[in-house]
């Protein structure tokens, strides 16, 4: 290819995304060739539907309902691969590596479970296999995490990085929602799916953490060691009491070193109002980075949407263009550090993480309850930080009384919690949060 000649790429998907890519590379095709310093082309693109009306001009496009036919084009230089999905999406991109094409993919999942795999694959076929998209939509993190921070050994990744969640949970906080009201609020403006399990239940953004350790600490992908907790279970009752001890109740992705080890977790978390995590509402994503020289960093910006996406997919396609023709080996490795470098860390079982609590019990409103409590975790080395009883229940015979502990191992604060539970007094099962100083 000569210097000049544009840059043919093969698109799999014309969904929301794959129109957005289309459109922004021809609204901004001069400004984009002033970057490169040669043109980039969709010249044939995949989708099941050829008769679909889309908000695209394809004018000149080469249309296949095959997306294998993208994949063996011999005139494709770089496939950009917007199915979703696992399979064929995985298929196709091995199919492209060993074709010697470069790919751009959104593909998180993919990326979480198969990546390792995959950029072998590319490293072996000498091209490069670029995934910005694939998390947290338009905020450059992996790039931020691949190259800005590189002086850097990166001590925790801390987030909100899935903007369907956050956005039901700003609703819960800011309008006092029941969950199920504000996520169906969600359905209804075309933020969460007919099914959310994805988001609310913390697949979605165990995928995006997985990525985010790996290039972080210089481990290969382990989606299967992730922690995961729902946000679903989160109550407006808590969402209140949280405030009132100047708490938010945020669904978070943390990564962060322990000793020779990595923590690895995706759960609700009650985080001080005072962090910036906690402005961070509605479908925002926000990621911070804690560099030993750099310090605290925030990257902040919407995690979705046709532009957003579509601005991580071509800077993909910007960077990947401008080393055809290099030597791979000068290209930014695609997990951060080099191939053999890669180590693995144990990733701290859930139990064994230690944070600090909050903890709702409703017990009965009588003398001493309070006491056996506090008995039974000091019994266990257990401290409390702060009390907050709250007035009797409509009942008149029981209260909530909340607890926030210092931090403490997660397998002792489940045996307090069971021994607490036993109590006649208590009479609802306890409810726990961890707590992170965000």
């Amino acid at each position: 290819m000569s210097d000049n000649q544009p840059v043919a790429v093969g698109l799999l998907g014309l969904g929301t995304v794959g129109c957005g890519v289309c459109n922004v590379l021809a609204q901004n095709a001069a400004e984009i060739e002033r970057r490169t310093g040669r043109p980039l082309r969709v010249t044939h693109a995949s989708a099941r539907d050829v008769n679909k009306q889309r908000p695209v001009d394809l004018k000149g496009v080469r249309f296949s309902t095959d997306p294998a036919a993208v994949v063996n084009d011999e005139a494709v230089d770089v496939v950009v691969e917007l199915i979703g999905g696992h399979q064929p999406a995985c298929e196709l991109i091995e199919r492209a590596l060993h074709n010697g094409k470069h790919v751009v993919t959104a593909n998180k999942a993919l990326i979480a479970v198969s990546g390792n795999r995959l950029f072998e694959a590319a490293r072996t076929a000498g091209v490069a296999l670029a995934y910005e998209a694939s998390v947290a939509g338009g905020i450059p993190i992996v790039k931020m995490l691949r190259e800005g921070l590189a002086a850097n050994r990166i001590e925790r990744v801390i987030g909100i990085v899935n903007g369907t969640t956050n956005f039901v949970l700003t609703e819960v906080s800011r309008n006092r929602r029941p969950f199920s009201d504000a996520l169906t609020e969600a359905q209804r403006l075309g933020y969460a799916e007919a099914d959310p399990g994805f988001d609310i239940d913390g697949i979605d953004a165990a995928h995006k953490m997985t990525i985010l350790a790996s290039i972080a600490f210089g481990v290969p992908l382990q989606y299967d060691k992730v922690h995961v907790e729902s946000a679903a279970a989160v109550e407006l009752r808590d969402v209140d009491y949280a405030k009132e001890l100047g708490y938010c109740i945020k669904h978070l992705g943390i990564a962060k070193r322990c000793g020779g080890a990595i923590e690895l977790r995706v759960h609700p978390a009650l985080i001080p109002l005072t962090s910036l995590l906690a402005d961070v509402n509605g479908v925002m994503n926000a990621v911070e980075v804690d560099g030993n020289a750099v310090g605290p960093t925030l990257c902040y910006g919407a995690g979705a949407g046709a532009g957003q996406t579509a601005s991580a997919v071509i800077a993909d396609l910007i960077d990947v263009v401008r080393t055809i023709g290099a030597d791979p080996r000068q290209r930014v490795p695609a997990l951060a550090f080099q191939p053999g470098a890669l180590a693995s860390m144990p990733v701290v079982e859930a139990g064994e993480v230690v944070s600090a609590h909050y903890l709702r019990l409703q017990v009965e409103d009588r003398p001493g309850v309070l006491t056996a409590v506090t008995e039974v975790l000091s019994s266990l080395g257990i401290s409390i930080e702060a009390v907050l009883q709250k007035e009797p229940a409509d009942d008149g015979a029981s209260v909530p009384l909340i607890l926030l502990t210092h931090p403490v191992k997660g397998t002792d604060i489940c045996t307090a919690i069971g021994r607490i539970e036993r109590f006649d007094t208590v009479l609802d099962p306890v409810v726990r949060y961890r707590m992170e100083p965000a």
